[in-house]
């Protein structure tokens, strides 16, 4: 079969270093029986070991090329392929406990970790590699320039970590941008205790849609000035500044004083 190019529209980057390779599979560490399931296969890089080690794997590829690719190599007693758009599929089809694992495509990597998040509980870990300036932002503390919505909607679900940098000499073609292997671990479900999830992302989304403008600016639409106070928060204070349980007693606070204001936010 004929080299196969790397497609911008798909945002491919394929993997080809093998001691990174070996790395990123070491990190995950795949066992027999488990239901692991990998994001954008690409041209088998890390499809390869995880087969061996798995003994069967599930894939979501959009390219049809490299599915045709992955056809030929691998039964479908070892390879499970689902042809489409990962950020459409139904990750909870797959069964639980799900490990999900994958070189991210650069240019749908938030709308697809946003995705994810709402499979948190059918989920037990899902090891990623993303763009370093993304893993940041996925993993920033409150009171930094790179903390914003990413960071308050997956650090109320998961833990998450660092694992490591790749350099963009690991892939081909070359990305103009360091990566980062990040790990996200659901938390348990007794920690999650927004009243309304829906509403969380609300307020967590106004609060960072203006991010020079006060919380005082950027909440008006639930939190009047005498709401502060009783919240113990400073509305003068940026969106920056709030701890995820900051945000979850806002919603709390907003869901138990009006049924009406949380229906309609």
């Amino acid at each position: 079969m004929s080299e196969h190019r790397a497609r911008k529209r798909f945002g491919q980057n394929f993997l080809s270093d093998p001691n990174i390779i070996r790395k990123i599979i070491d990190a995950i560490r795949p066992l027999p029986g488990e239901i692991v399931v990998e994001i954008g296969p690409g041209l088998g890089a890390m499809t390869d070991p995880l087969v061996e080690r798995l003994g069967h794997l599930h894939v979501v590829e959009i390219d049809r090329d490299l599915i045709a690719r992955l056809r030929e190599r691998y039964s479908p007693e070892r390879l499970t392929i689902h042809e489409g758009d990962a950020l459409k599929f139904d990750f909870a089809t797959l069964g639980a406990p799900l490990r999900v694992v994958g070189n991210l495509p650069y240019n749908i990597s938030t709308p697809l970790l946003f995705h994810l998040a709402e499979f948190a509980a059918h989920v037990r870990d899902m090891t990623f590699m993303l763009q370093k300036e993304v893993v940041m932002r996925m993993v920033a503390e409150p009171g930094t320039e790179d903390y914003g919505r990413l960071s308050v909607m997956l650090q109320y679900r998961f833990r998450m970590g660092r694992l490591f940098d790749v350099p963009p000499g690991a892939f081909r073609p070359a990305p103009k941008v360091t990566s980062s292997i990040v790990r996200m671990m659901p938390l348990p479900a007794e920690q999650r205790t927004a009243k309304d999830e829906a509403l969380l992302e609300r307020v967590v989304a106004g609060a960072f849609g203006q991010r020079r403008k006060t919380l005082r600016n950027t909440l008006r639409e639930w939190l009047d000035e005498a709401d502060f106070p009783a919240l113990g928060i400073d509305p003068g204070l940026r969106g920056e500044r709030l701890t995820v349980a900051d945000y979850v007693a806002i919603t709390n606070y907003i869901a138990a004083r009006s049924p009406r204001a949380l229906a309609n936010a």
